[in-house]
């Protein structure tokens, strides 16, 4: 129990920072999408109306700002997941898969390789995966079932 512990305890400032950095690109791209949205027609039509801001957040604004969100997140989350981990393995000397990627395309080794290019593309589809269910929650427009005719 205590060499879980000390494990945890030297690898709460590695995952600080790795929270950090992906936290910051989701902060940037939640704010866009809201600011944009927040200037629609649609906006102003229901304030127009009389709707409660509240309720204009919630129900107008909040929805169709998670829209971008959603479908930008698979491509941020991979690509902070990727160079993210390498940057912070190598800054805090751990051994992890961006730096068995770095070191086994320097040094040539192609069964790593492709073993990290499979595992990665296997976390992108899976994540888009995710992406494109939670997208349904949101956005009652999107449906998967078969089209009418």
């Amino acid at each position: 129990l205590e060499k879980i512990v000390d494990y945890l305890w030297h690898l709460a400032l590695p995952l600080t920072c790795y929270v950090i950095g992906s936290f910051s690109v989701l902060t940037l791209l939640t704010k866009n999408s809201f600011l944009e949205e927040i200037n629609r027609q649609y906006v102003y039509t229901a304030r127009a109306k009389g709707l409660s801001e509240r309720k204009v957040l919630y129900k107008h604004v909040f929805r169709n700002a998670m829209i971008p969100i959603i479908l930008g997140f698979p491509g941020s989350f991979l690509g902070m997941f990727f160079t993210g981990s390498l940057l912070i393995e190598t800054l805090f000397s751990l051994d992890g898969l961006g730096l068995l990627s770095y070191e086994s395309i320097i040094s040539r080794d192609y069964p790593v390789v492709m073993a990290n290019l499979f595992f990665f593309s296997l976390l992108a589809l899976v994540s888009n995966l995710l992406s494109d269910l939670s997208l349904i929650l949101v956005d009652p427009r999107i449906s998967f079932e078969k089209a009418p005719r």
